[in-house]
């Protein structure tokens, strides 16, 4: 290896082979493939799980309970021995049921409960660090990828000590990761593998040939890939058809996301991997897995003949582009539908499509090219075919499916009662036509967009009634929780809030959204330290928030820990340089240490920024006071009271604060009126 002893605690391994060949004398305590290609999303952290599970189960079972929900996504296969986790409506859910589509954030939010997970089980699994090897990370899913990004830049308590194995290609690698490498890893050229570390007898074509299948797919030896490029094709198909075959009766049911797929491309019938690849992608889907989705779809449409299986063609193709829409590829998902619509009357393919497209204009497109006059088109075309359909269920629910898309349509075009509309009449046509087990989920998502819009309209008890409603019908799912919470903050039940954010949490992988919501209760209701706790984790979880980071340094500021302010601060103003608040409290803190001409010059940058932050002004005309500048603190707390015109109290002070400087200046009328207008609205006379 090149360079001197590993010095880092995280190592980034760099080179053409596996770790244990690169570095011989390492010893970890788990090693795993990461290569998507034989397990699909999760292949590393799902390697690794299944390998220490027997052990974590045994001594922390409480742990393993408590990321129960992050666990399973990553190793289906662990409900066998730990058990399942929480059910909710989406987790039931038959296929043809199946209406609720992940945000793209739920893999971050599961890979920091990994990561919390392995770094509070770490200890209790041994004396030392957790040594972990991770192989083939470029070739890894951007589930993985995302997962060690964030292992990497948390397990800095020396609970955990990683390798990562990566080719030379930095191109494979997410910017996540390679920008977690480069900061929180010491890279390491390795030289190639020793003579005597090669097998001692010599592999025969053959053996070379079957190791590389075998393989699934991730082979880096360079004699296995040769042997099996000079094969005989008929001989090489005929291994992967067997392979194939063999992990379909053997494997574990993750090998059908990966290895598979892959086998069955590569066997003597490369079409038969099309219903395999849309079974994964249809999982893909369901987990909110859309990068794997994206390849998984390209190749099971280059394998598929649209003529002779349309349906297959279209269904796969769809996948990928709600994968590209929601990843945030929208044009080229507009361009898949356009070519399915050219390429089939099919009733169902301009259904499904039309509801697409709406939703691409409505929502997914940047907000400055979003059209909800034409998104409103693609809806009503799709409800025209929906009511068409022979089977009074089926007719009932599309109709009702594309009528709650329609109503978002509405919502967005600012017609909230034509939205509540459609909303409530489609829940009670389903109550009425359907019987209570069918499409259980939707009617579920119903009754929380019924809430979701009570709750936009201002009509907060019926709000939360509604909120109560789907939680009692999907008791663990969080963002029900979450959002009941809200509006009970806003109705001034402050404990039955605190409940629902605990509830939330208590179900969810972590989700900043929710501390942050409760750090902000916890400040109205007077608890600063749980605030800064809350915003703390906030901040361990996504370093790069920049209101959170406003709102801790402003708290430290205010608990007169001005130390942890300044470092609060100067992290947030090195990621977003030009914040105005950030820059504003900078001048505050420099005002509390007597260094007026810093705090002015900060105040300066804040109001280029943002000429109307009061805060900014204030500061600014306070030290123009301090200076005797009574004439240009007048200036800007003139303009202070232009933008506080809807703030009664802070707009008291403001004119209190002008009336001193016009009293400084002799003129007694202009000061006089000030003290008139602040006691008006709410000042002290």
């Amino acid at each position: 290896m090149k360079g001197t002893r590993l010095v880092s605690f995280h190592q980034w391994i760099v080179g053409p082979f596996r770790v244990g060949g690169a570095v011989p004398h390492l010893a970890p305590d788990y090693e795993v493939e990461c290569h998507r290609g034989t397990r699909g999303p999760y292949t590393g952290a799902g390697n690794l799980l299944r390998a220490l599970m027997p052990a974590a189960h045994r001594v922390a079972p409480d742990l393993v309970k408590t990321h129960l929900l992050e666990i399973l996504s990553a190793a289906p296969e662990l409900e066998e021995l730990i058990g399942s986790a929480p059910e909710t409506l989406t987790s039931v859910a038959q296929p043809g049921e199946q209406t609720r589509i992940y945000a793209l954030a739920r893999t971050r939010r599961l890979a920091h409960g990994l990561v919390e997970f392995l770094d509070a089980c770490a200890p209790r699994l041994g004396s030392g660090p957790l040594t972990l090897v991770f192989d083939n990370v470029d070739e890894a899913d951007q589930t993985d990828q995302e997962f060690l990004s964030i292992l990497l830049r948390r397990s800095r308590g020396g609970a955990i000590r990683t390798f990562i194995a990566t080719g030379p290609d930095p191109d494979r690698l997410s910017d996540g990761l390679v920008a977690a490498l480069r900061k929180h890893a010491v890279r390491i050229d390795a030289d190639p593998v020793p003579a005597e570390a090669q097998p001692s007898a010599p592999r025969t074509d053959e053996e070379l040939l079957r190791a590389f299948v075998d393989a699934d797919g991730a082979s880096r030896d360079e004699a296995e890939h040769a042997a099996y490029q000079a094969a005989d094709p008929a001989v090489r198909a005929a291994l992967h058809d067997a392979r194939a075959a063999w992990l379909r009766a053997h494997g574990d049911w993750s090998h059908g996301l990966g290895a598979i797929p892959y086998h069955l491309e590569h066997g003597s019938d490369p079409r038969s991997a099309g219903p395999a690849l849309l079974a994964a992608c249809n999982y893909g889907i369901s987990m909110g897995y859309y990068h794997c989705v994206l390849e998984l779809s390209a190749r099971g449409v280059a394998l598929t003949d649209p003529v002779a299986t349309p349906e297959q063609y279209w269904l796969m193709r769809t996948k990928g582009s709600t994968a590209m829409a929601i990843t945030g590829r929208v044009d080229e998902a507009e361009e898949v539908y356009a070519d399915l619509r050219s390429r089939y009357a099919l009733p169902l393919v301009h259904r499904f499509s039309g509801y697409a497209l709406a939703m691409i204009y409505t929502r997914m497109r940047p907000p400055e090219r979003r059209d909800h006059r034409i998104a409103k088109i693609h809806m009503n075309s799709a409800i025209a075919l929906a009511t068409l359909d022979p089977d009074p269920v089926e007719r009932a629910f599309n109709t009702v499916f594309h009528q709650n898309g329609l109503a978002l349509v509405e919502m967005h075009l600012g017609n909230l009662g034509e939205a509540l509309r459609l909303v409530s009449e489609g829940l009670a046509r389903l109550d009425r036509e359907l019987t209570p087990d069918q499409h259980r989920l939707h009617r579920s998502v119903l009754v929380h967009n019924k809430a979701r819009l009570h709750d936009a309209l201002g009509e907060l008890e019926q709000a939360v009634a509604d909120y109560s409603t789907v939680i009692e019908l999907d008791l663990n799912f969080p963002d029900y929780y979450f959002d009941r919470a809200d509006a009970r903050r806003r109705l001034g039940d402050a404990e039955g809030a605190m409940s629902d954010y605990e509830a939330a949490m208590a179900i969810t992988a972590p989700f900043w959204e929710l501390h942050y919501n409760r750090s902000n209760l916890r400040d109205e209701l007077g608890d600063t330290a749980g605030a800064i706790a809350d915003l703390e984790y906030v901040l361990e979880l996504e370093p790069d928030l920049l209101d959170p980071r406003v709102n801790l340094a402003s708290l430290y500021q205010e608990s007169d820990d001005v130390a942890a302010a300044e470092r609060h601060v100067e992290a947030g103003l090195g990621m977003h340089p030009r914040d105005a608040r950030l820059l504003c409290l900078r001048g505050q803190l420099a005002l509390a240490k007597g260094l007026t001409e810093q705090a002015r010059a900060d105040f300066s940058l804040a109001l280029e920024s943002d000429a109307d932050l009061v805060a900014a002004l204030c500061g600014r005309a306070e030290v123009a006071y301090g200076a005797g500048q009574y004439a240009e603190s007048i200036s800007d707390l003139t303009r202070g009271v232009e933008a506080a015109r809807d703030e009664p109290e802070l707009l008291a002070e403001l004119l209190e604060r002008r009336s001193r400087c016009h009293a400084e200046l002799g003129d007694a009328a202009a000061a006089a009126r000030d003290l008139a207008d602040a006691a008006a609205v709410g000042g002290a006379p």
